[in-house]
């Protein structure tokens, strides 16, 4: 069956999840994060993301703002930063306001001039995703941004990806999802979607039993993959 339905994650997919980080180390007076800011980066998104598996686990869900915030905490304790408030609200701010990848324009406005459903299905916030929508002027070239705070757990539950078809009512191999997670693509691949994993470090294969239909080192070829199914 063809693809009529486009849908993208948002953080580390659409959106830099080390662009807030990156961006801070680069300000005066940055001190010592500006050596240490690649390892606050990555320890801040590993933790946001075990917060959200953990609190899906145990039922204990909370806005994705909650656990970002939670994780920046964690990862600035690792690094000695965690006293230094004025940094930490810095980070924060930033982060409603990530740069999206160079590509990103130009697959989302393909795919809307190929006839396709364009959309965002995120962990985020309403709020935070409005932000970096807003932030990355790609509003225009969207349908939707679905956030799991309408169904109060993170991926990789089904009722997140349930929440694609509903919306679009298709049936679930007409969406092609688009993941920079590899958990994620094979929660979505598991669901019944067509899967692309952007791949961006090069990093091994999650062993989920779902693997990704494509795999690619960014968004580039979405268009000509959507089109070949």
């Amino acid at each position: 069956m063809a693809i009529t339905t486009c849908i993208f994650d948002a953080y580390g997919t659409l959106f830099d999840v080390t662009a807030a980080a990156r961006e801070a180390a680069a300000e005066p007076g940055a001190g010592k994060l500006a050596d240490v800011w690649p390892r606050l980066a990555a320890d801040w998104r590993l933790k946001q993301l075990e917060y959200s598996w953990l609190r899906a686990i145990t039922g204990e869900h909370v806005p994705f703002w909650q656990v970002t915030k939670d994780g920046l905490d964690w990862a600035l304790e690792a690094q000695g930063l965690g006293g230094d408030t004025a940094l930490r609200d810095r980070l924060r701010a930033l982060y409603w306001e990530l740069s999206a990848y160079p590509e990103v324009e130009s697959v989302l406005k393909a795919l809307k001039a190929q006839g396709r459903h364009v959309a965002i299905l995120s962990n985020g916030s309403p709020d935070m995703l409005a932000g970096a929508v807003e932030s990355a002027g790609i509003g225009a070239m969207l349908d939707d941004v679905l956030s799991v705070e309408s169904v109060g757990v993170f991926k990789p539950a089904a009722p997140v990806y349930a929440m694609v078809t509903d919306r679009f009512a298709c049936a679930r191999d007409e969406v092609l999802f688009v993941s920079s997670n590899g958990w994620d693509a094979a929660g979505a691949a598991g669901f019944g979607f067509v899967t692309a994993w952007i791949n961006r470090a090069g990093l091994p294969m999650d062993r989920l039993g779902h693997p990704p239909h494509e795999m690619l080192t960014d968004l580039s070829a979405i268009p000509d993959i959507a089109s070949a199914i």
